[in-house]
């Protein structure tokens, strides 16, 4: 499946958010890129405005556009708030559930971890980081040395990220699963979900 392997940097100074997470660099470089990133004044478009929303959420989960598309029509078809439904869709892929447990540094490292089958969902194997992970299912790590090691190495390496209060883990058993689906006030965004909908919708 393709994903995203350009400079990363470069993609959160394009929307001066920091998209894959804290960078010395951004933090001193909070202007666009380029020669002229730090002089531009070029004014955009709603329609621009709103592509750079769901871009924003794109590259924050690592989704191509088909990808991204589909998970905006099954919020569509959804009951309930379709900006709200597509974030818990997005937070409850596995790799997202595995990156918030605290079993991988960041989400492409838990969308590799997946990818290599040192995941089990409910005892069997899963390598789709697309998963989606339901209430009480329960998400482990595989009872062989290498995932055992790698998963004590980011444990260890993300212990002062707080666990989200609708996911539970087990660090002894290496083990955990949601407790229930997250609120939109719990997920806290890194865009306007709702300019998304606009989006797709026009």
């Amino acid at each position: 499946m393709a994903r995203y392997t350009g400079p990363k940097t470069r993609i959160s100074r394009r929307f001066g958010e920091p998209i894959f997470g804290p960078s010395k660099y951004f933090d001193r470089r909070k202007y666009g890129p380029g020669v002229h990133g730090p002089k531009s004044r070029r004014k955009y478009t709603d329609f621009a405005l709103r592509l750079a929303e769901k871009q924003k959420f794109r590259y924050y989960y690592g989704l191509m556009e088909k990808q991204f598309r589909a998970v905006y029509e099954k919020a569509r078809r959804s009951r309930g708030v379709t900006g709200e439904i597509m974030l818990q869709i997005l937070e409850t892929r596995l790799d997202n559930v595995v990156y918030q447990l605290g079993l991988a540094p960041s989400r492409p490292a838990a969308r590799q971890m997946v990818a290599h089958g040192h995941l089990l969902v409910n005892g069997h194997k899963v390598n789709i980081p697309s998963y989606a992970v339901q209430v009480n299912d329960k998400v482990q790590v595989r009872d062989k040395r290498n995932s055992r090691g790698l998963a004590i190495k980011n444990l260890e390496s993300t212990t002062s990220r707080a666990l989200p209060a609708w996911l539970q883990i087990d660090k002894e058993l290496f083990q955990g699963g949601l407790v229930r689906l997250p609120t939109r006030d719990e997920i806290q965004p890194i865009a306007d979900e709702q300019v998304v909908v606009e989006f797709y919708s026009r």
